[in-house]
């Protein structure tokens, strides 16, 4: 465990997380604190990646995506709210997927715990929101704009550590 990170917790955590556009807009998850975060969750023990998405997909969101694609993968050192302070190791894959084209977005059947609703932002205002985690925030427009102009390539994003709490 680096000295630089005395708070953090044993573990590392696999996130997988759905990046959907349609129409210049990206589907978010509306959080408790006026945070949005892009659907998705932690990967059980004998689940892929891709079966922890559907799965977080279907209980967020309530709908499985199609073609699923890797467009990205980064460390996050994400702070917890707890007490004493903690943080922890998260390693998110990030797909870029597709929904049904009748899909209507909405909470799932076993939304998140601080999950309010879900909602397509228009990608232009992505600055004025806070992104959780909150690498998000930087990480999101370029690959959006990639995803867009049709980029298939995948790349590690690097290191990130969160400073809000979760």
């Amino acid at each position: 465990m680096p000295d630089r990170l005395p708070d953090l917790l044993s573990g590392v955590r696999n996130t997988a997380r759905a990046l959907i556009l349609r129409d210049h807009q990206v589907l978010l998850l509306r959080k408790q604190g006026g945070r949005y975060a892009l659907p998705g969750g932690a990967q059980g023990t004998g689940e892929t990646l891709e079966d922890a998405l559907q799965r977080e997909c279907l209980e967020e969101i309530g709908a499985r995506v199609d073609a699923p694609r890797l467009v990205t993968v980064c460390d996050v050192f994400k702070r917890k709210d707890t007490q004493p302070p903690s943080r922890r190791h998260l390693v998110d894959f990030i797909f870029l997927c597709m929904l049904p084209a009748d899909y209507v977005a909405g909470n799932g059947p076993l939304p998140d715990k601080r999950q309010l609703d879900v909602c397509w932002v228009d990608i232009d205002t992505l600055p004025e929101l806070t992104l959780t985690p909150e690498y998000l925030s930087s990480c999101l427009p370029s690959l959006i704009r990639a995803a867009e102009q049709g980029s298939t390539s995948l790349a590690y994003a690097g290191a990130f550590h969160d400073d809000s709490t979760a």
